[in-house]
């Protein structure tokens, strides 16, 4: 069995569509996943980071392709192609300013729908592929392939795959106020959810680890009944 060509999320209410999309889409080789009404693609906006593209249509039942775009898009970079019967150029223009990456018209034809599936995909890998490979916290480097941190050339530890991730969350997210339930949603899934003591445990490491005063943190403040916020001076 080969890997997938990428993963789709498709926000479409007319089913009769999506299931030809959909079809058109796994023939090509991607693997799609189909949400049909506007309230249930919001409840999906802490999992967009997990897809290559969203398709998303603009009428939608209970919430509208406008708002879903808004807030998928303050929750991740995934490329979003607007696919709406509303066409017109100020539309189009409405939606590419919301933060979409592509506008389609629909009647559409397939063959042009795929294409641009196939270039925004293309181009999301693309600045995947050049990711960051080390992100720094105050003199120490933290190298995200090989998750070990280093202090003036010296090797200081390991870290673990799980604080990697958050480390790389907090540093995407440096400044605001990331509650524990958002930790939790970002990078556990619901098959196995720790308690919020859980994400105390990995601040308390990284305390001992980056601060000069663990008791008086520099980088990793708490936010009382909230959860914390990211500092890098």
């Amino acid at each position: 069995m080969t890997d997938t060509q990428g993963k789709i999320l498709l926000v479409e209410d007319e089913k009769s569509l999506s299931d030809v999309v959909k079809l058109n889409l796994e023939l090509e080789g991607y693997s799609v996943d189909c949400i049909e009404r506007g309230d249930k693609a919001l409840q999906h906006a802490s999992k967009v980071h997990a897809y290559d593209l969203i398709i998303l249509d603009v009428m939608l039942p209970e919430v509208s392709g406008w708002e879903i775009c808004k807030a998928y898009k303050s929750a991740s970079d995934t490329p979003i192609l607007f696919m709406s019967a509303k066409g017109n150029s100020s539309d189009k223009i409405k939606g590419l300013k919301l933060g979409a990456d592509d506008y389609l018209g629909k009647p559409f034809d397939l063959e042009e729908l795929l294409l641009r599936v196939q270039i925004l995909i293309q181009r999301n890998n693309g600045s995947v592929s050049q990711k960051k490979e080390q992100i720094n916290i105050g003199e120490f480097e933290i190298n995200l392939l090989t998750y070990n941190v280093i202090k003036d050339d010296r090797f200081i530890t390991e870290l673990t795959k799980r604080e990697v991730e958050l480390l790389e969350l907090f540093y995407k997210h440096e400044g605001e106020v990331v509650s524990r339930d958002f930790i939790l949603d970002q990078l556990w899934s619901k098959d196995y959810t720790p308690t919020a003591r859980t994400i105390d445990n990995y601040i308390l490491s990284f305390r001992k680890l980056f601060e000069a005063d663990p008791k008086n943190p520099s980088f990793f403040h708490s936010i009382r009944g909230v959860g914390y916020k990211f500092i890098n001076k």
